[in-house]
């Protein structure tokens, strides 16, 4: 239960400061950029160590989108670095998939529990 409440501080806090790094680019864009990648390791790290634990094949996928939003979090990052302003794009990417996999994946997981029961 510990481990579960860690994981979940580490992951709010590295998600906000992936959003603070993206505001923190308009004044300081030589530092933003390494905030940005700490925090996306951390949240892409805690992610793939957090897989989804139903068997349903919906559930799966929607692990599998979560997935796919990290890596387009790491092309945000690596745009950042390169000073290229695409780096939005990536990131808003990104966030739209987690947005989608936050609500739906929850309701996924308590139906699959509901269905066993």
């Amino acid at each position: 239960m510990l481990m579960r409440n860690t994981k979940d501080i580490l992951l709010r806090i590295s998600a906000i400061c992936i959003l603070l790094s993206a505001i923190i680019f308009l004044f300081l864009p030589e530092i933003a950029p390494w905030l940005m990648g700490l925090s996306v390791a951390l949240f892409s790290v805690i992610t793939v160590i957090s897989p989804y634990p139903g068997k349903s094949i919906r559930g799966k996928r929607l692990f599998n989108i979560q997935l796919f939003a990290c890596v387009l979090m790491f092309v945000s990052t690596y745009l950042m670095f390169r000073q290229r302003n695409e780096w939005v794009l990536a990131m808003i990417s990104g966030a739209v998939f987690l947005l989608y996999v936050a609500i739906v994946l929850p309701k996924e997981l308590e139906k699959e529990m509901n269905k066993n029961k």
